[in-house]
């Protein structure tokens, strides 16, 4: 039986586009889909496919028969096997369903084909809800399916369209007024979908460009994966007869204006002929509404597309992607230099000075082509003399329907380094601006091929829509960087640099600010340098978080080192921080525990404020425990006293401190995480970097999802000998500096340390002259240390320091303080119960140093 081409058939039919994954659930549904089977985007995406699709009842089923695959096959250099011949019977809809052909779409859907498979079936769903507006309830439906393979998660893609909108254009080369569906019905419903190559028809080519439209929105490269195996599997096809087949090609509800043009000029020419003949006036508002819509659902699909994160990186690359392929197919994105970096808002209007950074450049075209030319990354400012500056300066988008060769000609000559002529010519271009509060943070440039519809004044509209959505978009996550950078920088500046050898003892530290309520937080620990070589060693928690946590933990930190400087005992200075807190303020509460390490005795003293016990590693045999220390009550209650406890240890014990966010879990008792603290610090480490991280990785496996910030200091406690420490009772005697200075030349000749000696008799004579001429004292004793560096104590019984002072030419005294800050690598002064101690340190040489 001959068979021609009915009239009006030429290809073009809405489409739907479904993906589904490996585990046969939708991943990807269009607007296609969801007008031709009624369920929204966000009830399909995440259900089972066999739910949605009409795997049953098929009417009529196909795939690639005999004479394809040989064909296809013997292209490809392989032999193929048809699953089904064309075998002339008619495909018509009714009671008599025709021979098996292949299988139906429910075995593609749960893997079972791993070739191309199409058919038709009339679909009965629920979830439709204008069921009613066809005969009998149901939609008679054309699939294609198509196994796919590669790393994405993409299992099948199908193709679906409704097979009466086949018959709802009107032949053009018709008579007046005729339906092409009225005379040739049955030719429609004998039409059956296929596959074919793409190569068989005229156009080729252009066929395979115009597929990515077909599939749906993502990058190119899973895009360009997609659109191979297509090509590779077979061109869908609507068949007639064996030889007879037109290829499909989306229409997506917005005809051209070419074919609209054509229609008009059809209906006048039928109305002359005719004058009954009804206008088509009321299609007009049809096509109107059509194309309004499908630019709304273009809108509404890439809104939740884009600011699914406040990293302004990832906004930008959602951003530049949302368009690509289907409203452009070249997008560049530009932000100024300040919303890049995170910083304030941009200060006044662009200018040819302002530089532009392209931060994203999403296309269509054959890899690395624009790489090149425009590479992401680079900064420059844009000449006066084009499109992109009108827009930048005046904050609206700039429409150019098609670049001619002068134009782009003339725009490439103002920009020196490359000619990106050939990247614009000949192509139809938008500039959108990227604003937020009135102020233009960037903007887009939008390119479409040559052999696409150019960009028209309802596609400006839209562009300056989506461009307003996603400068929004980026302000919110240009404000979340610079805020987060603010937080940053202010937690920086408020937790100590902690040295990581001081004398007797090695400490690390580690911070995690909370990932849930923010990145400031109360948490802090620090180390202070107390007289008598001694160390203090505090971590503290101010409950709650934010700013005003961060600000109240400053205050408590710069009072704890005050307070430790003037010598005070643990409970002592813990019962002072107390009260302070509560003249601040009652919403100032926090935990504190402050240990004081004596190297030259190997003792710890500690105090508590409701804080967690700290952990002690054994050296000896690297058990590890929780020291016993009262617990008191958080700083701020007030009332509560506070108790110390002298814990012994011994060369190279490790003492951990730290904050509850470290061994607090949701639903479990805090005693769990601290016997993993327990645990993980007795781990065996190469240096005190590795324990802390060791510590870390075993409390936070995950490395996130905590709701508080963290911190950890770790200290070992090395000791100093007893040979290294030397000290003297000197009378307050004027004679007794002269003495001071020949004990000190004696002991640091004995350790080997001559060539130190000289300056370290300077300065201890000028440090004991000054004890013993101005404080009133009955005794002074002066103490040398060798550690890392040479440390010198001079104490006396007069509390009152001494201070820098200013001199002239004739003053005798007044100096020797201004000596000592000039040769001594440090120098301080510390308040004890007694009086006073100066000290000063010296730096010795790296083989001379005590490791």
């Amino acid at each position: 039986m001959d068979r021609r081409i009915p009239p009006g058939l030429s290809g073009r039919i809405p489409l739907a586009v479904i993906v589904v994954d490996g585990a046969g659930l939708v991943s990807h549904w269009s607007t296609g889909a969801r007008k031709l089977f009624g369920c929204s985007r966000d009830e399909a995406v995440g259900r089972p496919a066999v739910d949605l699709l009409p795997v049953s009842g098929a009417l009529d089923r196909g795939s690639l028969d005999g004479g394809d695959l040989d064909r296809m096959a013997l292209d490809r250099g392989e032999t193929a096997t048809g699953t089904g011949t064309y075998d002339g019977l008619d495909r018509s809809l009714g009671p008599d369903l025709g021979p098996d052909l292949g299988p139906d779409l429910d075995a593609s859907l749960n893997g079972g084909t791993s070739y191309p498979t199409a058919g038709r079936a009339r679909l009965f769903d629920d979830c439709r809800e204008h069921e009613q507006d066809r005969e009998g309830g149901a939609v008679d439906v054309l699939w294609w399916a198509y196994p796919l393979v590669g790393p994405g998660p993409e299992r099948l893609l199908v193709l679906a369209a409704d097979a009466a909108q086949l018959r709802s254009s009107p032949d053009p080369g018709g008579g007046p007024g005729q339906d092409a569906g009225d005379d040739e019905a049955g030719e429609f419903e004998r039409i059956a979908p296929g596959f074919a190559l793409h190569t068989e028809f005229s156009g080729a080519d252009q066929l395979a460009r115009k597929l990515p439209e077909i599939l749906p929105s993502m990058n190119p490269a899973e895009s360009a994966r997609i659109v191979s195996q297509v090509l590779e599997l077979g061109y869908p096809v609507l068949e007639f007869s064996q030889h007879d087949r037109v290829p499909v090609t989306p229409d997506w509800g917005v005809p051209r204006r070419v074919e609209r043009r054509a229609r008009r000029r059809a209906a006048a020419a039928a109305a002359a002929l005719d004058p009954q003949a009804a206008a088509p006036d009321d299609l007009a508002p049809d096509l109107e509404y059509a194309a309004v819509r499908e630019h709304l659902e273009f809108l509404n699909e890439v809104s939740a597309r884009i600011g699914t994160s406040l990293d302004l990186a990832r906004t930008i690359q959602e951003v530049s992607a949302a368009v690509v392929p289907r409203f452009t197919d070249v997008a560049g994105s530009y932000l100024r230099e300040q919303v890049l970096a995170g910083e304030g808002f941009p200060d006044g209007p662009p200018d040819v000075t302002t530089m532009w950074y392209r931060v994203a450049v999403e296309h269509t075209d054959e890899p690395g082509r624009w790489d090149d030319v425009v590479p992401v990354g680079e900064s420059m400012p844009f000449p006066e003399h084009t499109p992109f500056f009108q827009c930048m300066t005046s904050g609206q988008p700039v429409l150019v329907p098609r670049i001619s060769e002068e134009m782009g000609n003339a725009i490439a000559a103002q920009f020196e380094k490359r000619d990106i002529s050939p990247l614009i010519n000949n192509r139809s271009m938008l500039v959108v601006p990227l604003k937020a509060r009135n102020v233009v943070l960037g903007f887009m440039i939008l390119l479409r091929h040559q052999d696409r519809p150019v960009f028209n004044d309802m596609d400006r509209v839209t562009g300056a829509e989506f461009a307003a959505r996603a400068g929004l978009v980026l302000d919110n996550a240009r404000m979340y960087t610079y805020q987060e950078n603010v937080a940053d920088t202010l937690q920086d500046s408020m937790l100590p640099h902690i040295t990581p050898r001081m004398p007797g003892c090695d400490v690390a530290t580690r911070y995690l600010p909370g990932t849930r309520l923010g990145r400031v937080g109360g948490d802090w620990f620090d180390t202070i340098k107390l007289a008598g070589s001694r160390l203090a060693l505090v971590v503290g928690d101010v409950m709650g978080h934010g700013l005003n946590s961060a600000a109240m933990m400053g205050q408590l930190r710069t009072a704890v080192q005050t307070m430790a400087a003037m010598g005070m005992p643990p409970a002592q200075l813990l019962r002072n921080l107390d009260d302070l807190a509560q003249r601040l303020g009652d919403h100032y509460l926090a935990t504190c525990l402050y240990a004081v390490y004596d190297p030259i005795e190997s003792e710890l003293l500690i105090s508590n404020a409701g804080h967690i016990p700290p952990v002690l590693v054994r050296a000896a045999d690297g058990r590890s425990e929780l020291l016993e220390v009262p617990t008191g009550a958080p700083i701020g209650v007030g009332g509560v006293p506070f108790e110390t406890v002298r814990v012994p240890v011994a060369q190279g014990d490790r003492l951990v401190l730290c904050t509850d966010g470290l061994v607090e879990v949701r639903g479990q008792d805090i005693g769990a995480g601290l016997a993993a603290l327990c645990e993980s610090a007795a781990h065996p480490a190469a240096s005190m970097d590795d324990a802390c991280d060791t510590i870390i990785r075993a409390l936070n496996p995950r490395g996130g999802g905590r709701k508080d910030d963290v911190a950890l200091l770790m200290a070992r406690l090395n000791g100093i000998p007893r040979e290294d420490v030397a000290t003297w009772q000197l009378a307050p005697e004027p004679g007794e500096a002269a003495h001071a200075r020949r004990l000190t030349r004696e002991t640091l000749r004995g350790w080997g340390l001559e060539e130190v000696a000289e300056t370290a008799e300077l300065l201890v004579g000028e440090v004991v002259t000054n004890a013993i001429r101005h404080a009133r004292t009955s005794h002074v004793e002066l103490r040398l240390v060798r550690a890392d560096e040479l440390l010198c104590e001079v104490t006396d019984e007069d509390h009152a320091v001494p201070v820098l002072l200013s001199t002239g030419p004739d003053d005798e005294y007044g100096r020797g303080m201004r000596i000592v800050s000039r040769l001594a690598r440090q120098w301080g002064t510390s308040r004890t119960a007694q009086g006073k101690t100066v000290w000063f340190e010296q730096t010795l040489p790296r083989s001379r140093q005590r490791r």
